[in-house]
């Protein structure tokens, strides 16, 4: 490579593809080289999106013949890959532009048109889910670039780094690249580019627990936002905030932000990634309003259950039945999305949740099947978010088994071996990771093997409970806490009150704090007196002289209350 000094303008710039002007007098693709990629490149900062788009288009041919030797070509690579980013085609594009650029090609390059070619490289890996490869590339242009001046180069690199670093799972080192990102682009006064890294910003500090913080910048996002026409970043804003609310169990109210997040970016693309990912989120929430609803069925149905009226109990199936229904109609149309794309990792999240819903209704065989395609397509990206996932579930499918004893006594004895392998090798991969609600569902998914029929390890069960719940964060009230307040019942119920009293009273306590035992003992002896006063949460407050609040949190983590 030579330095960047030493580069001296191309005589080949190509008239017969960037003519000086347009019909109208407007650079574009009729336009010279240096003057489109300028134009372009203020489009870019504005994001007015539609009208990138229409300029891309225009110049479609030109790229296509786009000469390597020009001056700028480096720099309008690097610019259409940022388009892409921002909605424009996909990663195919970059593909046919980068084998323009042969290793010898680059060998003659200057330093700053390389850097910005290993740029598109670092994009290229990351939209294929080769994260690794995108952050060597990543680390090496930031090397690089801080020798260099006026490169301008940083700002990006630190916020496509943070993005590949965050879908590892190493959420330290992701928010460390995106602040510094958003510190520079503040410093650059560009308020647009750090609006649309605070999108990314805001939802590790949510993953810190910092959710009113989250929720802060999302809305100072949206409000320099809305004046363009940004439609995946305006999706992405609605996006986080249906995932930031629906880990507080509303339910109802995440379901609402997806759905005006599956309208923006079908307006600007009906077949964008980030559409499917956004049908993946309504049909998990979809799937979480259903279970609420088939716990209302299944309590109707008991013995002295209330409002047992025909009319209300069909009018609970019905809608359990529509709300299922649209979950799958939803799943399928993001598998078609991510087809198109050819992208393994959302093709795995559908599955993984097409598995749940099968084993919602009871078909652990194509639940198991699911799961075990979304452990290979995970294990195919080296994405352990993905495998652990599909591990925890392939667990709770044994575990199915083992429940419902399937089989003869040999066939029970390899199903709860199968859920043990599966569970350890599912809190491997979660440990390898930062995010620490996966680290929880995997020590739930190893609890409750632990206290399956076949092993009945009750001292082992207690002490997945007592770590998950440690991972639980302030104002969490979704369906983990439900998995956990469920496997807490099944250990009360089957090891007995009185040995945890006795052992407690002995001071076996083991590695837990203070807290932690005043906590298990209030979900023993508040269900007992909400149970004795008739289910009436006012009176056991006012008999332990606690607040009712209390009673009901206490209530719904013992499993007696629903939630949402």
């Amino acid at each position: 490579m030579r330095p960047e000094s030493a580069a001296a303008p191309s005589a080949r710039v190509s008239a017969r593809l960037w003519p000086e002007s347009d019909d109208d007098g407007r650079p574009g693709p009729n336009a010279n080289l240096e003057r489109f990629a300028e134009e372009l490149d203020r489009t870019l900062q504005l994001r007015r999106i539609s009208t990138g788009k229409a300029m891309l288009d225009r110049a479609e041919a030109a790229l296509a013949a786009l000469d390597p030797a020009h001056p700028h070509a480096a720099r309008l690579l690097l610019l259409v890959a940022q388009w892409v980013d921002v909605g424009y085609r996909d990663h195919r594009l970059l593909d046919s532009l980068l084998l323009r650029f042969p290793p010898d090609c680059r060998r003659r390059l200057a330093i700053g048109d390389y850097l910005r070619l290993r740029m598109v490289d670092a994009f290229l890996a990351l939209s294929l889910e080769d994260v690794d490869s995108a952050i060597d590339a990543l680390d090496f242009v930031l090397k690089t670039e801080g020798d260099l001046s006026g490169e301008g180069l940083a700002t990006l690199a630190h916020f496509w780094k943070g993005r590949a670093h965050r879908k590892k799972g190493e959420y330290e080192s992701a928010l460390l690249h995106i602040v510094r990102a958003r510190e520079l682009a503040q410093k650059s006064h560009d308020e647009i580019f750090t609006a649309v890294i605070q999108i990314q910003e805001s939802w590790l500090l949510f993953q810190k627990g910092m959710r009113k913080e989250a929720l802060r910048l999302l809305s100072h996002a949206e409000n320099v936002l809305k004046a363009t026409d940004h439609y995946v970043a305006l999706g992405n804003i609605e996006s986080a905030r249906g995932r930031i609310v629906r880990r507080s169990g509303e339910y109802t109210l995440a379901l609402e932000h997806f759905d005006r997040a599956i309208a923006l970016y079908a307006q600007g693309d009906p077949n964008h990634p980030n559409l499917a990912r956004a049908l993946v989120n309504a049909a998990y929430v979809r799937r979480l309003l259903s279970l609420q609803l088939r716990r209302k069925i299944d309590a109707r149905a008991q013995p002295g259950g209330a409002g047992r009226s025909p009319a209300a109990g069909s009018g609970l199936r019905a809608r359990y039945q529509q709300i299922s229904h649209q979950a799958i109609l939803d799943l399928r149309r993001a598998r078609e999305i991510y087809a198109l794309h050819a992208h393994a990792g959302g093709t795995g999240n559908v599955l993984f949740n097409l598995g749940y819903l099968h084993l919602d209704r009871g078909d652990i065989d194509h639940a198991a099947q699911e799961a075990a395609e979304a452990y290979r397509l995970g294990l195919e990206k080296n994405d352990h978010i993905l495998m652990a996932r599909a591990r925890i579930l392939q667990t709770t499918a044994e575990n199915a088994r083992v429940e419902e004893q399937l089989g003869e006594d040999v066939d029970i004895a390899v199903y709860a071996n199968r859920a043990l392998q599966h569970s350890e090798e599912a809190l491997a991969l979660a440990r390898s990771t930062q995010n620490r609600r996966l680290l929880a569902g995997a020590w739930i998914a190893r609890g409750g093997t632990a206290a399956n029929d076949f092993f009945q390890d009750w001292e082992t069960a207690r002490r997945c409970a007592s770590d998950a719940a440690s991972l639980m964060g302030p104002g969490e009230n979704d369906h983990l806490v439900d998995a956990l307040a469920a496997l807490k019942s099944q250990i009360v119920r089957a090891s007995g009150i009185s040995d945890t009293l006795r052992a407690w009273s002995e001071g076996m306590v083991g590695d837990k704090t203070f807290q932690q035992i005043a906590e298990e003992f209030a979900e023993i002896v508040i269900p007992k007196v909400w149970m004795r006063e008739d289910r009436r949460i006012a009176r056991v407050a006012e008999s332990l002289s606690i607040s009712p609040k209390k009673v009901r949190r206490i209530l719904r983590n013992a499993g007696f209350l629903e939630r949402g």
